[in-house]
């Protein structure tokens, strides 16, 4: 009994007030985005709403990260739509199973640590797109039906609401942390526009969200490799927007709570939620930033408040749908944005006249990618391997050689830096083989053979001194170095006591 405690981590503080509370404050924000997401993605809103609830229990019960809140997001969403147009909701339902699956199988395979090589700049370049996003996707609220900006009596009352909503939030911290200020917010704004009689657009102007308990449902497909064929791309995609978001999202309140989750046990938390998801009914999802910084700024910290939320959100839509649909879109509205300016990052901007070109130029780029594209994962694949190219490049320029001749007339080159694929031109002009001894020494102590076109460069080298006729040592290679090059057993020598012990990257 109580590893199984241990494995859930139910043997945590946990403050039940701030938990339940916090719970109950995620459950209402989660309502008017899954609805909206399903209306991206061109579903009913059950259909979001059911994701919603799947998601958020699941991986709050087995996630790899206490306190972080799943269910459907936009990203999900935008995937989905040209397969919705295209088949129909049950391939949907298979392609979330599918992507599912993938993301389970990833977290067995323990590739969560590959978020190690994402690097802070497209962190920062990630949260804050995300940031303009929820910021600008609150717009809507300020338009009419025909998308229109609202003029008179009608923005100054939704102006009014909202802004009351943010005040809220922002000065009751500094009064009491007894009850979480988004929860007391939503209930002051619905309270005043209730009982004031108040006409402003509710959650129920955006559709009905009342429904039953989410219906067993296997997708209604063709079981086919046809069928295989055309979900596919969109699971690999789900999939992999999934995980990155999750995963990045983890690392964002690993850093505010200062504790550390588990990648992968999150990923096969995500994929097993999925594939519930699928068979419940629901579009699948993923982690959501903003609704996890609402429930981390509220104090929860503790798996409860996500099984709240995902219970509460149930009964939301079971039981409490007429009531739920009367909230004011002001209140949930002013919510986001002061999520929203939580989420930036403003540090980011201070920092800019010390961070290299490189980092700012990274940054801005994922930051006008997720903003421009609301492609997530697109942004932060870009930024990767942006910051990988950087890197390659200045390491590849940072090869060098010192060089001195001995009392016996050898010549020495001690080289430091990686040899890699992308400094193997800078080695080879470090060399002088015209005018060089009969016998040169090339000594690896300080430098390391990375790939296979470091070895060709030495492969090389090592020709043009013989067709010289001259002698040429390689000394401190590894011996996966050694079994590489051509002319190993003629040409080099090694200390074995000082030996390296590296594998060469097939490239």
């Amino acid at each position: 009994m109580k590893k199984l405690l241990n494995l859930f981590d139910f043997r945590q503080k946990v403050d039940y007030k701030i938990e339940i509370m916090s719970g109950l404050t995620v459950a209402l924000a989660l309502i008017p985005e899954s609805v909206a997401f399903s209306l991206i993605a061109g579903l009913s809103p059950l259909t979001g709403l059911y994701a919603s609830f799947v998601m958020a229990l699941v991986t709050s019960i087995f996630g790899g990260r206490p306190g972080m809140i799943s269910g459907a997001t936009g990203a999900i969403a935008v995937v989905l739509v040209t397969l919705s147009m295209d088949y129909g909701v049950e391939y949907i339902f298979a392609a979330v199973i599918l992507a599912g699956i993938i993301q389970a199988l990833a977290g067995l395979l323990k590739l969560g640590k590959l978020m190690r090589l994402v690097p802070h700049p497209v962190i920062f370049g990630f949260v804050n797109g995300l940031a303009i996003i929820i910021f600008m996707s609150q717009l809507d609220q300020f338009k009419d039906a025909s998308g229109a900006w609202l003029t008179g009596s009608n923005l100054f009352i939704i102006l009014g609401l909202v802004v009351l909503t943010m005040l809220i939030i922002w000065l009751l911290p500094k009064l009491t942390r007894a009850v979480p200020a988004s929860l007391v917010a939503i209930l002051v704004v619905f309270g005043i526009v209730y009982f004031g009689d108040i006409s402003t657009n509710t959650v129920g102007d955006l559709a009905s969200i009342g429904g039953g308990f989410p219906p067993f449902h296997i997708p209604q497909v063709p079981f086919t490799f046809e069928t295989l064929l055309i979900i596919l791309p969109y699971s690999a995609i789900i999939a992999g927007v999934g995980l990155i978001e999750s995963l990045l999202t983890l690392n964002i309140v690993d850093e505010i709570t200062q504790t550390r989750g588990n990648g992968n046990r999150e990923a096969i938390a995500q994929g097993s939620a999925n594939i519930l998801s699928g068979f419940f009914s629901g579009m699948g999802g993923c982690a959501m930033l903003g609704q996890s910084l609402i429930n981390i700024s509220n104090g929860a910290r503790a798996r409860l408040s996500g099984i709240i939320a995902a219970v509460a959100l149930l009964a939301f839509i079971m039981f409490g749908a007429s009531i739920i649909e009367q909230l004011p879109m002001a209140a949930l509205t002013g919510l986001m944005i002061m999520v929203a300016i939580g989420t930036f990052e403003w540090a980011s901007l201070k920092t800019l006249k010390r961070m290299p070109k490189s980092d700012i130029l990274v940054m801005v780029l994922v930051t006008l990618v997720t903003v421009i594209l609301h492609n997530l994962a697109l942004a932060v694949l870009v930024g990767v391997i942006i910051a990988a190219l950087v890197f390659a490049w200045d390491n590849a320029i940072r090869i060098r050689a010192r060089k001195s001749i001995d009392k016996d007339g050898v010549k020495h080159y001690e080289i430091y830096g990686p040899l890699f694929f992308g400094s193997t031109t800078v080695f080879s002009d470090k060399f002088d083989v015209i005018n060089d001894p009969d016998e040169v020494v090339i000594d690896f102590k300080e430098s390391r053979v990375v790939d296979m076109s470091a070895i060709e460069a030495l492969n090389k080298i090592t020709e043009r001194y013989q067709k010289n006729g001259k002698v040429i040592h390689l000394k401190h290679l590894s011996p996966d170095s050694r079994r590489l090059l051509k002319n190993a057993e003629e040409i080099i020598e090694v200390n074995i006591i000082e030996d390296p012990n590296y594998k060469v990257v097939s490239d």
